[in-house]
């Protein structure tokens, strides 16, 4: 039985794209780790996730925060592979090992700013601001720092119906709270609040144009082929009878919410089954039903 070989401009534009991915992961983790050195860790700042928790533990240790980023992440790396998709954590587990050198070997000669007292709000924001940007890349790429985001998803995974914003909130709160019980200093806790707070701004800024989630419409004649994937991702997909107004032809039309989490991957799925199709993609403030945020 023969195969039919892929297509050298598909495979070519394949090649790109991973080349693209992975350079692009090395300049978010860059970043990410610029704010951490400059901005984070000089002036106890603990800004939710792993990289909040190294910086805690790296300020009453010897320990570097790059090589306990890399620590506590290896666990929940395996985790991921077991329960989440494989092809984010390979690119995960990439951009984890730049993270971990970049912070500990490339950012470790740059100038750091010491905050004087009443000033920490400085370093809270642009460390966000850094950190944020970094974050946001490294999504838009479909890769993540790990940490945290690991647990998150795979709770989501088992727990549809419970936000993926609540649980950042709810895992980024225990992190702030064990700063408190080792820093005793309450300023310090408020520039971390203020630095997750702008990080997530500046990632729904960068990749979801701060909408909940997205409505997307995908009109192709190869729907069945991308509702396929659609719940093979474990989402929820809807055929539409439609029918030109011109041509009078009968089409099936797709109809699917997405998590804002999951909208750029599930663009570049439509665009690799069929780069010809019509999409139409709207903001969805809220979302409410199985899968989602639950109705009440």
């Amino acid at each position: 039985m023969s195969h039919a070989k892929e297509n050298p401009e598909k495979k070519e534009n394949k090649i790109l794209r991973y080349v693209t991915d992975f350079l692009l992961i090395i300049v978010a983790n860059s970043v990410y780790a610029l704010g951490v050195n400059v901005f984070v860790s000089p002036n106890n700042i603990a800004p939710g996730g792993v990289t909040g928790v190294s910086v805690i533990i790296s300020s009453i240790t010897p320990i570097p925060v790059g090589v306990l980023i890399a620590g506590i992440n290896i666990p929940l790396i395996i985790l991921g592979f077991i329960f989440l998709n494989k092809k984010i954590m390979i690119k995960t587990l990439i951009s984890v090992a730049v993270l971990s050198v970049m912070t500990d070997a490339v950012m470790v000669n740059v100038p750091v700013y010491h905050a004087e007292e009443g000033s920490g709000i400085l370093a809270a924001i642009f460390g966000g601001l850094l950190m944020g940007f970094g974050l946001g890349l490294n999504y838009m790429r479909e890769s993540t720092t790990g940490g945290t985001d690991i647990i998150n998803k795979i709770i989501n995974r088992f727990r549809p119906t419970v936000r993926l914003g609540t649980l950042i909130l709810i895992t980024d709160s225990f992190v702030v709270a064990f700063g408190f019980i080792v820093y005793r200093d309450l300023d310090v806790i408020m520039y971390a609040v203020i630095s997750i707070f702008v990080q997530s701004k500046i990632i729904d800024m960068m990749v979801y144009g701060g909408q909940e989630c997205k409505f997307m419409l995908i009109f192709s004649e190869r729907y069945q082929e991308i509702c396929e994937r659609f719940l093979k991702n474990n989402m929820g997909v809807t055929l539409l009878k439609g029918e030109g107004a011109y041509s009078k032809a009968e089409r099936q039309v797709i109809a699917a919410a997405v998590h804002k989490s999951d909208y750029v991957r599930m663009r570049r799925v439509i665009k690799e089954i069929d780069p010809r199709a019509f999409v139409v993609i709207t903001g969805a403030s809220e979302v409410l039903g199985e899968g989602f945020q639950k109705l009440e």
